[in-house]
């Protein structure tokens, strides 16, 4: 009996044993060879007034509370000065983003699925992103936290943030991503040249966006560029190059793809730095396989103008206003390839992606002539169409209050405007890259900003609206709380509605806590208020109407 158990047992456990390297060997992401070492014993100097230097990149911590991060030289360089001039804004990111998904998903043996799933999926990432930014990449690993090693390798991960807004889309149960941006020129700014704005709207948790990093790129290669980013992300979201093209990424509605490709940022991020026009940009995006469908809003002060380029997986187009001297992008596809797809289609119906675009319209043509004033002015419109009272942070505004940054560019000046906290509603703070550019040497504190251009801050701060949306906010998870344990906290409703009372979550929640409570006929009348509310999604409309018949 004993010889026949370890006959049995023996060949499992060499079995076991091959399974798991087999696996590790697998998933691992190796860091690419690096000739140059020496970097990594480069320190950190400490300049005093909140400026810090290490080799020939410096960063410091602006009166507005942006952290200004200058770079240049080679991809390990770059990535290894970075990751040490930010290295504890890595950890404070890590950890919100972390601890944004535990929110999320509070099942500890589900998340540890979901890592599983994720590190296999995920396996062939670093195959689809460009050699440079993966020493890029490496070289800002070197300086992670040990404490997240439990969710893969510093390299490893690093590599796998690069995709979370690419994840996001597969996530699309929990509304990550929803981004709106716009180019005016001609008749539509006073001087006739290029304007852009955007929000963008990838919400990780309020931490994420509380350290907001204005990054300058003098790279060896290719064109000097900045980008508004966070600790320990090289990919492009919302940059401008010395070219004056500017690129801003807005989500797509996607199927959940069957393989990895190239994560959007990087695309963006290769475009940011190599392309000088819209053709230029266009052909980068055609030469790269994405795993996601993406937007991507080109403006061009060599061109004049700006363009989407619309992305699938296996297709490319450009779409360019034939009429109108300025161009509108939300969450959906609007060329003739793409825009018929059943999938835009269904979007279009169900998402709030249309209902914006329609409200962009409106803004922009109510408006005069767009400067940089007008343009914050419209990026913070919380109005739905008509000026309709739709809630404070209805997904159908154009500003959501949930922002990770603003920022307004005027390419043929090199002139950048980036909010400050918090979301769109703090003081839009004016760089002007030809200062920033101007040399390697670290220029005088504010010296390369233009603070007579700045924007005031919005007057819901001012007013009082902020501070009353974030009791309202206080209140909503309250009530959150309360219902994930069954009632243990008993809070008002009434106080939650009147918080928000234009917003249909305020009765969509009392109706659910008047359910659990037995209440049929409490709950039922607050389901049928909400549905009277403009509500973003269709998904959630029918979730309510479900809940209303079993009131019934």
């Amino acid at each position: 009996m004993k010889k026949a158990l370890i006959a049995v047992f023996v060949p499992v456990a060499l079995l076991s044993v091959i399974g798991y390297y087999c696996f590790l060997w697998f998933v691992i992401m190796l860091p690419p060879a690096e000739k140059e070492n020496h970097f990594s014993e480069l320190p950190v100097i400490d300049k005093g007034d909140s400026t810090f230097t290490c080799g020939n990149s410096w960063s410091r911590k602006n009166m507005d509370g942006l952290y200004d991060v200058f770079t240049c030289g080679g991809p390990y360089e770059r990535g290894v000065t970075i990751g040490k001039l930010t290295k504890k804004l890595i950890y404070k990111q890590e950890k919100a983003f972390l601890d944004q998904i535990n929110n999320m998903v509070p099942s500890q043996p589900y998340l540890e699925f979901l890592n599983y799933v994720l590190s296999i999926y995920n396996r062939k990432l670093d195959s689809y992103i460009d050699t440079e930014y993966l020493q890029e990449i490496n070289g800002i690993s070197q300086s992670a936290s040990d404490e997240f090693d439990y969710v893969g390798s510093k390299y490893q991960r690093m590599v796998n943030y690069h995709a979370a807004h690419d994840i996001g889309h597969m996530a699309q149960m929990y509304h990550l991503v929803g981004c709106t941006s716009f180019g005016a020129w001609g008749s539509k700014t006073p001087d006739s040249s290029l304007i852009i704005g955007r929000n963008f709207d990838f919400y990780a948790g309020d931490e994420f966006a509380k350290q907001k990093i204005v990054a300058f790129y003098k790279p060896d290669s290719g064109n000097c560029f900045m980008m508004i980013t966070w600790a320990g992300m090289c990919g492009a979201v919302s940059g401008m190059n010395d070219k004056g093209l500017t690129i801003t990424i807005n989500a797509a509605k996607s199927y959940i793809p069957e393989q990895v490709g190239s994560p959007v940022s990087i695309v963006a991020r290769h475009i940011l730095q190599y392309a000088s026009d819209i053709d230029e940009a266009l052909l980068i995006a055609k030469s790269y396989r994405t795993f996601v469908s993406e937007t991507f809003l080109i403006g061009s002060a060599k061109d004049n103008s700006a363009a989407i380029i619309e992305k699938t997986p296996y297709m490319t187009a450009l779409l360019k206003p034939e009429k109108n001297d300025f161009i509108i992008c939300t969450n959906h596809f609007q060329s003739k390839e793409f825009s018929w797809n059943d999938l835009n289609q269904k979007d279009l119906r169900e998402s709030p992606s249309l209902y914006r675009y329609i409200r962009m319209q409106q803004l922009i043509k109510a408006s005069g002539p767009i400067d940089a004033t007008a343009a914050a002015k419209i990026l913070r419109d919380q109005k739905g169409i008509d000026g309709k009272d739709i809630g404070v942070g209805n997904e159908k505004a154009v500003n959501q209050l949930i922002a990770h940054h603003s920022v307004i560019f005027e390419p043929g000046k090199q002139l950048v405007w980036v909010s400050t906290s918090p979301f769109q509603l703090g003081a839009y703070v004016c760089y002007d890259l030809n200062k920033v550019f101007a040399s390697r040497l670290i220029p005088g504190k504010g010296s390369y900003m233009r603070p007579e251009l700045m924007i005031p801050a919005d007057s819901f701060v001012t007013n009082g609206g902020y501070h009353a949306f974030v009791h309202y906010k206080y209140l909503r998870d309250e009530m959150r709380s309360a219902l994930r344990n069954k009632g243990s906290q008993l809070p008002d409703p009434a106080a939650l509605i009147a918080s928000n009372p234009q917003f249909y979550l305020v009765y969509e929640l009392a109706g659910d806590y008047y359910k659990m409570l037995g209440n049929k006929d409490a709950a039922a009348a607050e389901y049928k208020k909400a549905l009277q509310k403009e509500i973003p999604w269709t998904t959630d409309a029918r979730t309510i109407e479900n809940r209303l018949r079993d009131c019934r």
